[in-house]
Order: structure tokens, then C-alpha cells, then sequence
């Protein structure tokens, strides 16, 4: 009995060392990441333009081209994901609307969501059961023309995915897609402005991503402020500050402070001068008084 447990012991060190010597020239991530999911990569299209002539159909079942998401002056967040993903789609789509129910901005009034199906099998029936359920997650700021789910023939989704560098792949065993956490924000007129990425998203980078995309026509006068400091981190997925420009404000403000100064200075200045002046005159021409 104890001469076979040794011999079990050592068979069981035997397996443990192939297996770490048959390890040792991979990449640590493939030993808990199915190689599929590894293959999946976004290539950053930034101010490039989207081919607004692709044909989808919305949740309503009602045949519709890309470009009608883009009508008006207002951002688009565009999104590629599908109805049936198990997880990841999820977790994104829950974080990107709990960032944006921080974001004092409204989507069908100062902004556009439209989210993409990549599985082509995917119905409008099945589209807008999830927009329902997303909307109700949005909240009471929900509108349902505000976010749109889009579904299509491969082909488009394809040529709108190449469009935006986000790549994905279609896993037959498990009948799933590998696609990255990501999505974009996007100007009224259909170029590609910031990609975010990730299941969780600051509400500040958001909320200055769509003003940057607006090109200025949303938000308020600190927002452009902030993006005259600013400037879009993508290592760190957040607006970070410009030494140059706040040196810049920064002088302006100092010249603009030492302006306001001068001109108190110089009001207080004319202000003793003119009373000085006034009890001079009233001390010269008072009548003098003589001893009856």
C-alpha cells in the first residue's frame, strides 16, 4: 500500500511539472482565456467617418438606414452587442447606463444611443424585449425614441464593425460571440470621436465626451472650460490636464486679475482726487468772517 502511494505521488509530480514546463513559453493570460477571446482586438478609427448607407432594421421591425440615428445636432454612443451574450454585453451595457443616469444630460434630447446586434440571427422581437429591459434600468429619464436597437444582415454588421476597428469572433461550440468591452462616442454627422472602454465608465469622461462630440451644442459654459484644459487620455480612458492650456488660462486670468486691480486702483485714485478737489474749492470760496 505504501510503495503505490509513493508511485501515485510521484506520477502526480510527474504531470504537474509537463504541465508547467509545457506552459513555460506561453503567455500566462492563455491559461485561463480561451484562445478565441485573445484574438479579439479594437484598431482606434478616430475622426473617421461611418458608412451611414447600411441597412438595419429597429426594434420596431421598421427598415431603417444607419444615417436616420444620426438626424439632428446631437451625439450618437454607438455600442455593438447582442441579445443572447451571456455575460460581458451585460456588464457593459449596466455600466454605461449607470454612468450616464450621472450625467445630467438626457439621451433623445441632448444625445442618441444606438446599439448594434452583432448576431445576424438576432429578430426585432428579441431586440426590443432588451431595449425594454435596458430603458427601465435608464430610469424615468428613459425615452424610448432615445436609444435604438438595431438588428441586420451580416454583411452590414461586418462593414460597420470594420468601420469602427472593433473585431469579434463567432464561436460555434458555445453558439457565442468573442467581442471587446467597448463603445463609442460619435459626432451628429457620423465620425468617430472617443472609444471607451471597459464594463465601468467615470461620468465626468463620459459626460465631457459627449460635449466634445456635440462639437460645443450640449452642455454648459464649464464643461467647455474644462475641455480648453482637458485633453483625452486614452492610456488612462479619462480627460487629463493640459500644462500648456491651464498655463495659458491661467496667465489669462492672472492678467485679467491684474487688470481689475489697476482699474480699482485707478477709480479709487480719481475718487480721493475729485473729493480732495471738491473741499479745496469748498474751503477757497467760503465767505470770510469779520468782527462786528
Amino acid at each position: 500500500m505504501n510503495a503505490y502511494s509513493c508511485l501515485s505521488s510521484l506520477l502526480a509530480l510527474g504531470v504537474m511539472f509537463a504541465a508547467t514546463a509545457d506552459c513555460a513559453g506561453q503567455d500566462p493570460r492563455s491559461q485561463f482565456t480561451p484562445a478565441a477571446l485573445t484574438e479579439t482586438e479594437v484598431v482606434e478609427h478616430l475622426n473617421e467617418e461611418l458608412p451611414l448607407d447600411l441597412q438595419f432594421v429597429d426594434d420596431t421591425g421598421r427598415a431603417i438606414r444607419l444615417g436616420d440615428c444620426f438626424e439632428g445636432d446631437i451625439p450618437v454612443v454607438l455600442s455593438m452587442n447582442y441579445s443572447n451574450c451571456p455575460m460581458l454585453c451585460v456588464l457593459q451595457l449596466n455600466g454605461m447606463i449607470n454612468s450616464l443616469k450621472e450625467v445630467d444630460l438626457v439621451a433623445g434630447k441632448d444625445y442618441r444611443i444606438v446599439s448594434v446586434s452583432l448576431d445576424p440571427n438576432e429578430k426585432p422581437e428579441q431586440a426590443r424585449a432588451t431595449k425594454e429591459k435596458y430603458l427601465e434600468s435608464y430610469g424615468s429619464k428613459a425615452d424610448p425614441d432615445g436609444w435604438r436597437f438595431l438588428t441586420g444582415h451580416e454583411a452590414s454588421i461586418g462593414r460597420l464593425s470594420n468601420a469602427l476597428g472593433i473585431e469579434y469572433v463567432y464561436l460555434p461550440k458555445k453558439k457565442e460571440y468573442s467581442h471587446p468591452a467597448v463603445f463609442t462616442t460619435c459626432t451628429p454627422d457620423g465620425r468617430i470621436s472617443r472609444y471607451h472602454y471597459g464594463i465601468e465608465f467615470p461620468p465626468n469622461t463620459l459626460r465631457l465626451s459627449l460635449v466634445e462630440a456635440s462639437e460645443g451644442k450640449i452642455g454648459n459654459a464649464f464643461d467647455k472650460f474644462l475641455l480648453i484644459c482637458f485633453h483625452y487620455d486614452a492610456e488612462e480612458g479619462r480627460y487629463a490636464p493640459v500644462a500648456r492650456n491651464i498655463m495659458k488660462v491661467g496667465g489669462g486670468l492672472g492678467i485679467l486679475g491684474l487688470g481689475l486691480i489697476f482699474w480699482a486702483c485707478h477709480r479709487v485714485a480719481r475718487s480721493r482726487a475729485s473729493r480732495q478737489a471738491r473741499r479745496e474749492e469748498q474751503r477757497l470760496g467760503a465767505p470770510s468772517i469779520s468782527a462786528t
